[in-house]
């Protein structure tokens, strides 16, 4: 009987299993206009291989049903083929999916279009720029018709735990998501930022490690949130998917070792838990070999030793705050709410993803909210620490008064010795703020003088050469005529003199010869024509100067930019040097402007190109500065070219920030662009630049001819 049942139950099992593979039916997803999260209505299939093609995809029996609304599958080399059918029940047609996944290798969506199935590829070895929705997410278009039902296919890889919240909804409502999502992200690296930056401060005043420990943490925590959620691919090494790659795990490790350290110090491990404070060695060397499983590509190794090293620190940080809470230390009890708080928001995130919670707003930004919270307590702790440290003083003094009453007036004595050092470093302190006022007072005027001295630098060269013409010419001209004055003393004594005509002839023509007075009227016709010469040039010099500063301008008025232009060369040729100067002015018309506003952005201008010149030819032959001015489109544009070092695009970025400059140090304030830049905004003008490292550089200024009311400063 025995054999009997046995035969059956083995002839049925063959009967089941000869019988063909019924495809899963996945179910209809009824679209009605709200954002719905769709991962328990689609079917799967595992390609360990990848080598299956959409069309045996279509056709393969073995899709299985997704039993959870955000399908893990876990942490596998394998490629996916997600299976879903759309009814749009709605009255639009342009529908969107959204797979909230940012660390996908590979995400196709396979359509169908005119009865032929097309595919729509995106990765994210490739840059957030050549997406079409430029955000760190998957998302696709679905054009469905009112009322039709579409069957679509998703081809998914990737490298990391695979966790796909699938979300179907319309486009509006998904970017406006999205926007939403990024606001939110803004505020929460705003507050880890703001959480850095005040403990680094802290650091700066108190020197304790503590702090600083804190901010490291406050920074990998920040970047491993960032990185997770997709935002440093976004917006940082959307270039780079390869060392994306290995930030990954980087990110967390860095942040779980800086997290035991800052714990270890600011709980003081080492005297309260001895015993456990060794015991964080031993996460912390699992997390610094998970780093180098992932730089040596050993990748799933890797995020496997990560969870483990997490789950270690995590029960290891818990059981040392408990253990220090119950021995009343302050600082651990705020540590093991801000922990527990941080611990909760991974839990909540893990069941929403696990499909044990609903995936809404709150679920989905507990991890960076309990992140943020966490962070802000910690902070609230560490500025609680020094109370805690300075009431144990208080107390460690109050006992020391206490068993110290035969020594009151020793303690009384240096009581008041204390409170007169205090007033003598208060005193001190006082005289070091007026003496930090005074060298404020004295730097500010020194870079004054310093820019004055450029200024009268250019002006003294140029004035020098004239007015050492004119020096040297005095002196020979003086003896010049001192000679006439004694002809003229030697022709009267003998004209009166009651010689022959014939003698004083002879006379006067030995004394011509001997004096060379036909020669002498030559050089006085030469030094007269030096000493005008050098004073002409000092004379155009000053003229010059005065076109340039226009110090009595501070009204608008019409004005020749090119005379402004020459006067701003004739200030910087001391800097110009063998620099060749190219003018190409066409004929302008005067604009309406305040001149010496103008003339004070040529000379930044072109003392900059001047700089660039001789940065790159060494104040040698070769340097060019082309100025070009011409009336273009109703405008006046003045074009300053240079064949200097050029700019990068980080310099070029940087050009118009206050105080940045890329001269040595005392060699220029970097104000000068930024000055340049309000002032032709004050003339309703732009200023463009163009340049190249190497290949130098072209500022582009065009300025309308006639004003408008602008208010003046």
């Amino acid at each position: 009987m025995k054999k009997v049942l046995v035969l059956t139950v083995g002839i049925l099992l063959l009967f089941v299993y000869s019988l063909p593979a019924q495809s899963v039916k996945t179910p209809v997803i009824r679209f009605t206009g709200e954002n719905i999260v769709i991962g328990s209505s689609v079917a799967f299939l595992e390609d360990p291989t990848d080598s299956l093609d959409f069309n045996t995809v279509r056709e393969s029996k073995n899709f299985k049903l997704s039993t959870t609304a955000n399908p893990d599958l876990g942490l596998s080399n394998s490629t996916f083929w997600i299976k879903f059918t759309v009814e749009n029940q709605t009255s639009q047609s342009r529908l969107m999916i959204d797979i909230e996944n940012s660390t996908l290798t590979d995400c196709a969506l396979y359509y169908l279009d005119q009865g032929e199935y097309k595919y729509v590829y995106l990765s994210n070895q490739s840059t957030v720029r050549d997406r079409k929705y430029q955000y760190s997410d998957f998302l696709f278009d679905i054009v469905l018709a009112p009322n039709a039902t579409g069957t679509y296919y998703l081809k998914v890889k990737g490298e990391e735990q695979l966790i796909l919240p699938i979300i179907l909804g319309s486009r509006l409502s998904i970017v406006r998501s999205k926007s939403d999502t990024q606001l939110l992200w803004g505020i929460f690296i705003g507050i880890v930022a703001v959480m850095a930056a005040y403990n680094f401060l802290l650091f700066i005043f108190t020197k304790d490690k503590s702090y600083l420990l804190y901010v490291l943490y406050c920074i990998f925590i920040g970047l491993t949130q960032t990185t997770l959620s997709g935002y440093t691919y976004h917006y940082l090494l959307d270039d780079s998917p390869w060392l994306l790659n290995k930030l990954y795990i980087i990110f967390p490790a860095m942040a779980g070792i800086t997290a035991m350290l800052f714990v270890r110090r600011f709980l003081e491990t080492k005297k309260r838990t001895p015993k456990l404070h060794q015991l964080f060695l031993i996460p912390i060397t699992l997390y610094l070999i998970a780093m180098i499983y992932r730089l040596s590509g050993l990748n799933v190794i890797s995020f496997r030793m990560i969870d483990i090293s997490a789950l270690m620190t995590s029960l290891l940080m818990y059981i040392v705050s408990i253990k220090i809470s119950m021995q009343g230390f302050r600082p651990a009890k705020y540590f093991l709410i801000a922990w527990t708080i941080f611990f909760i928001g991974i839990i909540l995130f893990s069941l929403r993803n696990l499909g044990l919670l609903p995936y809404n707003s709150f679920t989905s930004y507990t991890m960076g909210l309990g992140t943020a919270i966490e962070l802000t307590l910690l902070s609230i702790a560490l500025a609680d620490r020094i109370n805690v440290l300075k009431r144990e003083k208080e107390l460690s003094q109050a006992k020391a008064i206490k068993a110290a009453n035969d020594k009151e007036r020793i303690i009384r004595e240096q009581n008041i010795s204390l409170e007169k050092m205090v007033n003598e470093r208060t005193a001190a302190l006082k005289s070091a703020m007026e003496e930090l006022k005074q060298t404020e007072t004295q730097l500010v005027q020194s870079e004054k003088m310093a820019t004055l001295g450029q200024l009268t630098a250019g002006i003294a060269h140029e004035i020098n050469n004239p007015i050492n013409f004119v020096t040297s010419n005095v002196s020979p001209l003086k003896r010049d005529v001192d000679i006439l004055f004694q002809a003229n003393e030697f022709f009267q004594n003998l004209a009166l003199s009651e010689s022959e005509p014939a003698e004083k002839s002879v006379a006067i023509q030995e004394y011509s010869e001997e004096q060379e007075l036909d020669f002498l009227r030559t050089e006085i016709n030469h030094l007269i024509d030096g000493i005008h010469n050098g004073a002409l040039r000092t004379s155009e010099i000053v003229k010059g100067l005065r076109q340039f500063s226009r110090l009595d301008e501070d009204t608008l008025k019409f004005a020749s930019l090119t005379e402004g232009i020459d006067s701003a060369l004739l200030i910087l040729s001391n800097q110009l040097g063998s620099i060749q100067i190219i003018r190409q002015y066409e004929e302008m018309p005067l604009v309406e402007c305040y001149p010496g506003k103008l003339n004070q952005v040529f000379l930044n201008i072109l003392s900059n190109g001047a700089y660039a010149v001789n940065k790159q030819f060494a104040f040698k032959q070769g340097g060019q500065l082309k100025i070009t001015a011409r009336v273009n489109d109703g405008q006046v544009e003045l074009i300053f070219e240079d064949n200097g070092i050029g700019m990068d695009e980080t310099t070029k970025n940087k050009l118009f920030n206050p105080f940045f400059t890329t001269k040595e140090a005392g060699e220029g304030t970097g104000l000068g662009m930024s000055i340049s830049l309000t002032i032709l905004k004050k003339h309703n003008g732009t200023l463009e630049v163009q340049s190249s490292p190497g290949e130098g550089s072209s500022f582009i200024i065009r300025l309308p001819i006639h004003q408008q009311v602008i208010p003046q400063s």
